[in-house]
C-alpha cells in the first residue's frame, strides 16, 4: 500500500530544494566540485602575480640534493664571536624569566637603548630610542615594513642594480612601480683587476629616472652582490636628487661594518638635509655573524617610522625577546671599545681581507675574472672564459649563469649563485657572464674550493 503522507512530504522537500536550490545544491555538491574549479578560485592574488621563484629556495634544495661545497649562500660556516653566543646562553639560563616572554612591540627596551647610543654617535645627532628605532624580524622585515608603509599604488621606486632580490617584489606587492637603473662597468678599465669601484651610476640616466611620481629610491651600500661602497660624491648626487624631488631614501646598510681599507662606509643619513628623508636598515645577523638570529632594525625620523610601526604591529607585532636581549648585551660590549682594534666592528674586515684575496687568486687561476669588492663578503666573477669546458645545454634554464652554476654544482661539486637573480628582466643580460661567491667561510673550505677548481681545470677527478 502506498503511503501518501510520505509521498507528500517528499514532494514538499523536493519543491523546497528546487525553490531554494542554489545554496542547497552548492552544499551537496562540494565533494563533486572539479579540482580545476578550486584552482581557479584560489589562484595567487593579482598583486603577487609575476613573482618569480626564489633563487635561495631553489639553490638550497639543489645543495641538499647534490651536497656541493656551498660558496653560494651568504653566511659564515664558522662560529660567531664567543661573547655573542655567551650572551645568548646567559639570557637562556639566567634568573630573569621575563626575557622569555613578550617584549615591547616596537623594540626590546635594552636593545633600542644600545642601538640609539651607537647610531647617535655614528649619525652625529641624538636618536630617540622610543620613536626613531624599530626592531624587526631580520632586515627583510625592516625592508618590507618600510616599503609597505611608504609606497602607495602607482608610486615609482628607483632600484639600483644589482639589487637584493626581495626589493622588486616588495615594491610590487605594495602597488608600486619599480624603476631600474644599473651600475655599469667603466669602459676604460683595462690591464688591471676590475674593482667594484669601476661600476658607476650614469648621472644623466639617474637624473632622468627621477620624476614627480618617484616616491623612494632604494640604496644598498656596501652592495650585495657587487661589493661596491658608494663614495661621498655618488651619495651626494643621490641626496641632491632626493631633495629636489622630495623622495624618500631607503638605505640598506646591513654590511656597514665590512669595508676594506682605504674605503669608508658613509651613511647617507649624515649628509645635509638627508636625515629628514632617510630610513636606514641594519642587521644583527650581518653585524655579529649570526644570520640565523633573524634580527634587524630600521632607524630614522619619528614621522617616517610611524608608517613602519603600523605595518609591523599588524603583521608580526613583536620580536624575539631572548635574541634581542642577547644582541643588546653584545652591543653594550662593543660600545665600550668602538675605537679599538679588537672591536668586532673593526676586526671583521681585517679577518676577511686574506679570504677575499685568496678567493680572488684561485678564481683567477681557474680562468675566471673576479671583481674585487670594496665591502661585504661576496665576490662576483666572470665565468665566460670557461664556457668551452661546461655543457650548458644539459640544463634547461633560460639564463646562462643559472645553467653554469647548476652544472658546476652537479659536476664539479662547487656551488655559486647566478648573478641574474639580482637584476630586473630587461637588464639580466648584463649579468649572465657573472656568478656570485661568498668568502666568509672557513679557510679549509676555501682551500677545498680552490682544489676542486684546480682539478677540474686540469681534467682530474
Amino acid at each position: 500500500m502506498i503511503n501518501t503522507k510520505s509521498l507528500t512530504e517528499c514532494a514538499l522537500q523536493l519543491h523546497k530544494s528546487i525553490k531554494f536550490g542554489k545554496s542547497c545544491v552548492r552544499n551537496l555538491s562540494v565533494s563533486q566540485t572539479k579540482m580545476s574549479d578550486i584552482e581557479k578560485k584560489f589562484v595567487l592574488p593579482k598583486r603577487f602575480e609575476g613573482s618569480e621563484k626564489s633563487v635561495w629556495n631553489e639553490y638550497i634544495q639543489l645543495s641538499l640534493e647534490y651536497k656541493p661545497l656551498n660558496l653560494g649562500q651568504g653566511f659564515p660556516d664558522f662560529p660567531p664571536p664567543k661573547y655573542v653566543t655567551d650572551a645568548l646562553s646567559q639570557v637562556a639560563t639566567g634568573d630573569n624569566c621575563m626575557v622569555h616572554q613578550y617584549t615591547r612591540g616596537f623594540g626590546h627596551p635594552r636593545l633600542i637603548a644600545a642601538l640609539a647610543k651607537l647610531y647617535s654617535k655614528l649619525i652625529g645627532r641624538d636618536i630617540d630610542p622610543q620613536t626613531e628605532i624599530l626592531t624587526t624580524l631580520g632586515a627583510y622585515e625592516a625592508l618590507f615594513s618600510t616599503i609597505s608603509g611608504h609606497v602607495d599604488y602607482g608610486d615609482e621606486v628607483i632600484i639600483i642594480e644589482p639589487f637584493f632580490d626581495c626589493y622588486e617584489p616588495m615594491v610590487k606587492y605594495a602597488g608600486g612601480v619599480p624603476r631600474f637603473i644599473p651600475l655599469r662597468l667603466k669602459e676604460e678599465v683595462s690591464g688591471r683587476s676590475i674593482s667594484s669601484a669601476d661600476y658607476i651610476l650614469d648621472k644623466d640616466d639617474l637624473e632622468r629616472t627621477f620624476n614627480c611620481k618617484t616616491k623612494a629610491i632604494i640604496l644598498n651600500t656596501p652592495n650585495n652582490p657587487l661589493g661596491k661602497v658608494f663614495t661621498e660624491e655618488e651619495l651626494s648626487h643621490i641626496a641632491d636628487l632626493c631633495k629636489k624631488w622630495n623622495v624618500l631614501c631607503i638605505s640598506d646598510e646591513v654590511y656597514e661594518w665590512i669595508v676594506y681599507k682605504p674605503h669608508k662606509h658613509i651613511r647617507i643619513a649624515t649628509l645635509p638635509g638627508m636625515w629628514e628623508r632617510t630610513i636606514t636598515i641594519g642587521s644583527a645577523g650581518k653585524t655579529f655573524s649570526v644570520t640565523g638570529w633573524k634580527l634587524g632594525w630600521a632607524y630614522g625620523p619619528a614621522n617616517l617610522l610611524v608608517n613602519l610601526q603600523i605595518i609591523h604591529q599588524n603583521s608580526v607585532y613583536t620580536g624575539v625577546t631572548p635574541i634581542q636581549e642577547a644582541t643588546a648585551i653584545a652591543f653594550e660590549k662593543e660600545l665600550t671599545r668602538l675605537n679599538d682594534d679588537e672591536c668586532y666592528f673593526n676586526s671583521i674586515s681585517v679577518e676577511l681581507e686574506p679570504k677575499k684575496n685568496y678567493i680572488a687568486n684561485f678564481l683567477q687561476e681557474a680562468g675566471m675574472k673576479p671583481v674585487i669588492p670594496e665591502g661585504g663578503y661576496f665576490m662576483i666573477a666572470d665565468w665566460s672564459p670557461l664556457e668551452s669546458k661546461v655543457d650548458l645545454n644539459s640544463e634547461k634554464d633560460k639564463y646562462r649563469d643559472y645553467r653554469f652554476t647548476k652544472w658546476m654544482t652537479k659536476n664539479v661539486g662547487l656551488q655559486a649563485i647566478p648573478s641574474t637573480a639580482f637584476y630586473s628582466v630587461p637588464h639580466k643580460p648584463l649579468a649572465e657572464n657573472y656568478v656570485r661567491y661568498c668568502f666568509i667561510k672557513k679557510d679549509e673550505n676555501l682551500k677545498q674550493a680552490a682544489e676542486l677548481l684546480r682539478k677540474w681545470k686540469n681534467g682530474q677527478k
